[in-house]
């Protein structure tokens, strides 16, 4: 059986429409959602990266200032916290558990920065080599989280407004109508900050 006139047209027609179609962004939802789970990954990631730094923070303060246990404790803490925390598949479009785990990150910062903080008391634990280097790596980190962070509002802001907006709202509602708005961060611009340490 081989191909007729109708068969051709059909073809024609239909590459045609697809053409048309993924030039009118019937493929942004999707594109999109893409780039929305890279930029909360690369976030993870970051945050990853500051958690695995702590163990190595904490012990070298605790070997000229332990004295300090209780920002000691707190770090700790606070690090288990965040890091113990379950995320649920849909995070980025679930407000609660969002919200939790960026006052985990929130509280974590918090730490971090009353225990660099510390060692302003402690001249011995501000000259060793191990202790610049965890320090100079974790202003590092912080920075890179900063990035991450902005790079997903970013993501975020774009594919919520496609879902928001016309086309992009028909379009989503008929082929992707699993398709949510995701959350961003709504932590305070102080709480954002990477702990400041003067050395």
């Amino acid at each position: 059986m081989g191909w007729t006139f109708s068969h051709a047209r059909f073809a024609v027609v239909a590459l045609f429409l697809a053409v048309v179609l993924s030039g009118c962004g019937v493929n942004d939802v999707p594109r999109l959602d893409e780039q929305v789970k890279a930029a909360w990954s690369e976030v993870l990631n970051q945050y990853q990266r500051r958690s695995d730094l702590i163990p190595n923070l904490v012990e070298t303060v605790k070997g000229y200032a332990n004295q300090e246990q209780e920002t000691l404790t707190r770090v700790t803490e606070a690090r288990a916290k965040a890091t113990q925390m379950q995320l649920p598949a849909d995070i980025t479009s679930n407000p609660q558990a969002f919200h939790e785990f960026e006052q985990n990150q929130a509280a974590l910062g918090g730490a971090l920065g009353r225990l660099l903080a510390v060692s302003e008391r402690y001249p011995d634990l501000k000259s060793n080599q191990n202790f610049l280097a965890l320090q100079s790596q974790l202003e590092g980190t912080e920075n890179r989280i900063s990035v991450a962070r902005r790079d997903y509002i970013e993501a975020v802001q774009a594919y919520n407004t496609k879902l928001r907006t016309i086309p992009g709202r028909w379009i989503a509602g008929l082929l992707y109508p699993d398709a949510k708005v995701k959350e961003t961060f709504t932590i305070s611009q102080e709480a954002q900050q990477a702990p400041k340490v003067k050395f």
